[in-house]
Order: structure tokens, then sequence, then C-alpha cells
């Protein structure tokens, strides 16, 4: 990961897959790709906080192995942007619908891979709702959307994360290192993205979340699109 893991997967999600998550979500497309450039820093800044506690890496490193991409028996991040896209069969989930369906939808998760409420639940523990709640207030999103969104981009920041692993033929050391360079960046680069991360993930778990600062910034870069 010489690059930004976040701006390359960013890129990834710009233009179309973003207007069909605009979609599933009931917004307009600016407001979506505004989310998802604030939620995408929060997925991969709690990757690497996590990724730093004992055993951290290791079990993420096992976790992808196991149940994420092709190798796994599941889709790769291109399997599921094809399916964002809503061309051919994602995985047999039948497009975007099936896809997002399975995801965000009730009843059990056709695999692992798309069981978006766990993958969640190891991401960010206790601080979920915090998470939903603060993406949210910083979006514009309401509960409901802010709280799809996450599970939408949970899935595909590990089946990403996962290419990543096999395609640089990472161990557990190097993804954990990886990952940790990525959260420093995004404390380094700030902006709502940064911010978020931070009133999210650093508080000392009483539930008290100051977003003050954090609605400004969001106010100042949705202003010009409301």
């Amino acid at each position: 990961m010489n690059g930004s893991l976040i701006d390359d997967l960013l890129g990834q999600l710009q233009g179309a897959p973003a207007g069909q998550i605009a979609q599933q979500l009931g917004t307009d497309p600016n407001t979506a790709q505004d989310a998802i450039a604030a939620a995408l820093p929060m997925i991969v800044g709690a990757l690497g906080r996590n990724a730093q506690q004992p055993g951290g890496a290791t079990d993420l490193f096992s976790a992808l192995q196991r149940d994420h991409g092709a190798g796994a028996g599941g889709m790769d991040l291109g399997s599921m942007l094809g399916g964002l896209l809503g061309g051919g069969n994602a995985g047999g989930l039948g497009g975007l619908g099936g896809l997002l369906g399975s995801v965000v939808g009730g009843g059990a998760p056709a695999s692992r891979q798309l069981d978006a409420g766990g993958i969640l639940g190891h991401i960010f523990g206790g601080a979920q709702p915090r998470a939903e709640s603060g993406l949210g207030q910083a979006t514009g999103l309401n509960s409901g959307q802010a709280g799809q969104l996450l599970k939408i981009l949970a899935p595909i920041v590990m089946a990403f994360l996962a290419r990543q692993v096999s395609a640089r033929n990472m161990d557990a050391g190097g993804l954990g290192s990886a990952l940790g360079q990525e959260r420093a960046r995004v404390q380094n680069q700030g902006g709502l993205g940064g911010g978020l991360m931070n009133a999210v993930l650093d508080q000392d778990g009483d539930g008290d979340v100051d977003l003050s600062d954090l609605l400004r910034m969001g106010g100042s870069l949705l202003g010009g699109r409301r």
C-alpha cells in the first residue's frame, strides 16, 4: 500500500457506484459521495486502531484469509463493484438489489463476507452507535441512512483489504503496519473524515461525543450542496 488506501478505494467508489449507493440510501449522489468520503477514514481508522492491539493484526489477517475475497469462496472487490454497477450476477446475488439487499436487508446474510452487522461489530465494538450518530450528524444523513451506509461499506472495505493482502503478499505484520500508517495519515490530514474518526474512536467510552467542531466542518463541506 504505497499510496493512500482510502484514496484508492474512494476513487473506485466515485461515479456510478456512488450513484447506486445513493439510490439505496434514498439520497442524492453528491450527499452519498460526501458521506462515503467521511465514512471510509472512520472505518479504516478503526481497523488501524484494532490492528495495533495485541493480536489485533493477526486476528484481522486471519479473518481476511478466511472470510473475504475470491480465494475464500466469496466475491472479490471487482465482483462487489460489479454488483453495485448492476453488471452481471454478483456472486449469485443478482446485481445491486441482491447484493445490497443481502447486506442491509433482513434475514440471514448470504455469507460471513456479507455479514455487515458482524463486521461492524468487530470493527467498532461499543463505538458503533457513536459511529452511526456521528456520521449522520456530520453529513446530513438520518440515523437509518448512516447505519445503512456503514453496512454497505464494511464488506467493501474488507474485500479491498483482502485484495491488497493477496496482491502484495502481505503477512499480518505488514497488514498491521500499513493500517497503522493509514490511520496516522488520516489524523494528520484532518478534515471531516479525520475529525469524525477522532470524535468517534478516541472517546473515553462515556458516550458523550462533542461533535460541534465536526458539524461546522460538515456544514462548510456540504453547505454549497444543500
